[in-house]
C-alpha cells in the first residue's frame, strides 16, 4: 500500500472488468477512496449486472480505503450526474475521475447500422463528456482535479471499428479541449491509448473479426506486421495501473494535456496535431486557388513521401 493518493475520492467506471477494474484497484493501493461505477453490460453494451462492480468495490475495500459500487449508465446524462455527486456526497469530494467505460460494435462502414454507430458514440465519447461535464463543475469550484481519459491507437486509423475509432478520436479532442479549459483551475485532463489484453481486445470474436479483414485485404502486410508487435506488447492491465495512479496524484500536476499509450513494454507520448508541410502565397491575391495550380503543388509540395494506405484493388 502506497499513500499517494491517501485523501483523495475517485470515480472509475468501466471498473467492473479489465482496464477500469485494474485503475480502480491502482488508485486504492495508494489510498484514494473509490466510486466503482459499471453498469455490468456484454461486450456489446447489452445487459446489466451489478456483480462485477460490487466485486471491484469489495476489492478495493480489502485493500483498507472506503468503496462503494455504483451501477449507472454513462450515456444517461443525469445518470452521469448521480455518479459524481454520489462521490462528493459519500466522501467530501471528487478529486479523480477515470472515464474507462467501453463497448464494441464492429462492422464495416457498408454495414453499420445507425444505431451501432449511436450506442458506441453515446457510451465512448458522450459517456466520457457526461462524466467531465459534471466533474469539471465540483473541480472548478474546489480547484484541484484530476481527469484521466481512455482513448485508443484506433483514434489515427482503423478497419472495421469505424463507430470507436471516431468515438475515441473524439476523446482526444476533448481532451485536449478540456486541459485547455479547466488547467486554469488547478485540473488536468489527461488520455491514455491502452494496449491490453482485455475482453474487449482478444477473443475469438476479435481474432476470427480480424482473420476475414486480413482475407479481405483490408489490412496491408506492412499494418499486419505493426498490429502484431503490438499485440506482442499487450497485457492484462495491472501492468500499467500504477502509471495512471501517477497521473492522478500530486507528483502529476503540471502533466496537462498529453495523451500517452500504455503497454507492459511501453510509456509513450503522442504527438499533438500539427501542419507538417504547406505551401503560401501572397495572402493579399483575392482569387481563388486554381485548380491546374493545386493539380501542380499539391504533390510537389505537401505530398512528397506519401503512400497511400489503402490504395484500390486491381
Amino acid at each position: 500500500m502506497g499513500a499517494r493518493l491517501k485523501g483523495k475520492n475517485a470515480v472509475v467506471t468501466g471498473a467492473g472488468r479489465g482496464i477500469g477494474r485494474a485503475i480502480a484497484l491502482g488508485l486504492a493501493e495508494e489510498g484514494a477512496n473509490i466510486v466503482a461505477c459499471d453498469l455490468g453490460g456484454s461486450m456489446d453494451g447489452s445487459g446489466t449486472d451489478t456483480s462485477p462492480a460490487n466485486l471491484t468495490a469489495q476489492d478495493c475495500r480489502a485493500l483498507g480505503v472506503e468503496a462503494i459500487p455504483h451501477y449507472g449508465d454513462v450515456s444517461n446524462f443525469q445518470m452521469a450526474e448521480d455518479i459524481i455527486s454520489t462521490c462528493a456526497s459519500t466522501f467530501g469530494s471528487i478529486d479523480i475521475l477515470c472515464n474507462i467505460a467501453g463497448i464494441l460494435r464492429p462492422r464495416m462502414i457498408f454495414n453499420m447500422s445507425e444505431e451501432e454507430f449511436d450506442q458506441v458514440v453515446a457510451v465512448h465519447l458522450k459517456g466520457t463528456w457526461n462524466l467531465c461535464r459534471h466533474a469539471c463543475v465540483r473541480m472548478k469550484d474546489q480547484g484541484s482535479g484530476r481527469i484521466i481519459n481512455c482513448t485508443s491507437e484506433a483514434y489515427a486509423g482503423t478497419v472495421g471499428h469505424t463507430n470507436y475509432g471516431a468515438a475515441k478520436g473524439g476523446i482526444v479532442s476533448l481532451t485536449y479541449a478540456l486541459a485547455r479549459e479547466m488547467g486554469r483551475y488547478g485540473v488536468t485532463c489527461n488520455a491514455f491509448a491502452p494496449r491490453a489484453r482485455t475482453r474487449l481486445s482478444v477473443g475469438d470474436d476479435q481474432d476470427s473479426g480480424l482473420q476475414k479483414r486480413i482475407q479481405a485485404g483490408l489490412i496491408s502486410e506492412e499494418r499486419l506486421r505493426g498490429m502484431e508487435e503490438t499485440r506482442k506488447e499487450g497485457a492484462d492491465p495491472e501492468y500499467f495501473a500504477p502509471f495512471i495512479a501517477y497521473l492522478a496524484s500530486d507528483a502529476a500536476a503540471d502533466i496537462n494535456g498529453c495523451v500517452f499509450v500504455t503497454s507492459r513494454a511501453t510509456i509513450g507520448l503522442w504527438n499533438h496535431p500539427q501542419i507538417t508541410r504547406k505551401f503560401t502565397r501572397d495572402w493579399e491575391i483575392d482569387a481563388k486557388w486554381d485548380i491546374d495550380e493545386l493539380q501542380r503543388l499539391v504533390p510537389q509540395e505537401l505530398l512528397l513521401d506519401y503512400e497511400n494506405p489503402a490504395p484500390p484493388q486491381k
